[in-house]
């Protein structure tokens, strides 16, 4: 006999119905912002990185992308 047989699965899956007044887009404001402040963080990286200064152009590089782009996407 199947233990799965005859349970359906429809209550646990979350459901578009009833969440109109959410959040429209997939990102919010605080998500638009820190994203921002990573992509700034990277593009000075690379200039401080093309500039000659490798060891500041790898903390701002290691900020952007190990703590600002995940951040962006938890919040």
């Amino acid at each position: 006999m199947n233990p799965l047989q005859g349970h359906s699965f429809y209550g646990l899956m979350p459901s578009a119905e009833g969440k109109r007044g959410g959040r429209r887009g997939l990102l919010g404001r605080r998500n638009i912002i820190v994203l921002g402040a990573a992509t700034a963080c990277l593009v000075a990286g690379y200039l401080v990185l093309n500039a000659g200064a490798a060891s500041l152009a790898a903390v701002l590089l290691v900020i952007g992308y190990c703590v600002l782009f995940p951040l962006a996407i938890a919040l």
